[in-house]
């Protein structure tokens, strides 16, 4: 009998003892619990950049699909608050602040832009919140000295147009360059990183250069302006409707010229294409990603799975519309931390989770991009390929490389 009572005993203080590990290894921030984990993300859903706002509809639907068809990241639903901030500073200030201190999100994860993520990133990390993958690459995102909260999710402006210098230096040596730059800190980051590769050459190499507002109707008379430079190189630091309108314009003008587009204004479906397939053949641009609309990936496996994703749970968005393509696979990098946190779901632990990301690649990248981050740099993506538009597709024309 007492060896019986002494057995129940031990099994009654071992059952006790696993309870309390299990307990102890279940760690909740603010955002977090048993069932939920709550993200928080502001983005341009009014304005004169809603259409950009196509990243959260499709983040909003992958962790609907998540949450129905495998009950979220390790038990826990995923509840994604996707706020309009209409991409004005203020705005992002006011609805952030409401994330955290009233939603109490865990996270704050893809606000998009230099100007919006600067009003808002001191506030993160004094608060000592995730800012994580933020839709800018402008190099002072990347400072986990002094910033460690707060964590860029694409390649630097700078090392993309490093990148595209170096070309130029390779190919042209003796380029004349024009450049037409959006006039904000995403244009001067990308230009003044695209002089710097250029080095000494860059004051005989670049001969002309105009800018415009985002607001602009139009840039026609800036494409003029750098034809009548002579320059038979053009870069355009551009994005969407200004990007198109200044490959057509240039083909218009009968502007024959090499021309280098940025990531960010590559989409076959939503830039080249409405441009001109005559417009834009010939445009180089730098990848990490396949592009969707492209026909090069017709038969890829990736490609396959995230088409079949938007025709069901996101039947009303253009699927081949690259921001599109974005929010899928910033969902699924996303999902990956989530998944290493395990039930360490404190802020702490996320943010460790996502700065030690190591060869890890995504369906939709170019075959031998990985993203590789690190507690001191948070670069996610260091080096990209090049390649060349021929009318239907981007063949390669470069293995990736990086911006030394």
């Amino acid at each position: 009998m007492i060896r019986y009572r002494l057995l129940v005993t031990c099994l009654a203080l071992a059952a006790s003892l696993g309870a309390g590990e299990s307990l102890a290894q279940k760690r909740y921030d603010p955002g977090a619990s048993d069932s939920e984990i709550r993200i928080g993300q502001t983005l341009p859903y009014s304005g004169p950049l809603s259409g950009l706002g196509v990243l959260g509809r499709v983040s909003t639907a992958y962790f609907k699909m998540l949450n129905e068809t495998k009950g979220g990241v390790n038990g826990r639903k995923v509840n994604l608050l996707s706020l309009d901030d209409g991409y004005t500073p203020p705005k992002t200030l006011e609805m952030t602040r409401r994330l955290i201190e009233r939603d109490e999100v865990l996270a704050i994860y893809n606000t998009l832009g230099t100007a919006t993520n600067l009003t808002i990133h001191k506030y993160l990390n004094q608060e000592k919140v995730p800012h994580l993958f933020i839709l800018s690459g402008a190099a002072k995102w990347n400072d986990p000295k002094d910033h460690p909260w707060t964590m860029m999710g694409m390649p630097a402006y700078r090392t993309e147009a490093s990148v595209y210098a170096r070309h130029i230096l390779a190919a042209t040596p003796n380029a004349k360059i024009a450049a037409l730059i959006q006039n904000d800190d995403f244009g001067r980051d990308y230009f003044e990183g695209f002089r710097a590769r250029l080095g000494d050459k860059a004051a005989s190499m670049i001969i002309a250069q105009a800018t415009y507002e985002h607001t602009d109707p139009t840039v026609k008379s800036q494409m003029v302006q750098l034809k009548a430079s002579g320059a038979d190189v053009f870069f355009a630091i551009a994005l969407g409707k200004h990007a198109s309108l200044a490959l057509s314009n240039a083909h218009e003008i009968g502007w024959k010229v090499r021309t280098y587009l940025p990531i960010g204004a590559a989409s076959v479906a939503t830039v080249l294409r409405p441009a001109g397939v005559e417009a834009s053949k010939g445009v180089i641009t730098a990848a990490y990603a396949k592009s969707p609309g492209d026909p090069a990936w017709n038969d890829d496996a990736g490609m396959k799975d995230y088409y079949a994703f938007m025709a069901k749970w996101a039947p009303d968005i253009n699927a081949n519309d690259g921001f599109a393509s974005a929010g899928y696979t910033y969902s699924q990098i996303l999902t990956l931390i989530l998944e290493r946190c395990g039930n360490d779901l404190t802020r702490a632990n996320l943010l460790r989770q996502a700065a030690s990301l190591k060869g890890v690649t995504m369906p939709l990248y170019l075959p031998g991009i990985t993203i590789d981050t690190g507690p001191n740099d948070y670069l996610p993506i260091q080096a990209l390929a090049l390649q060349e538009f021929d009318g239907a597709s981007f063949r390669r024309i470069a293995d990736p490389i990086g911006d030394e």
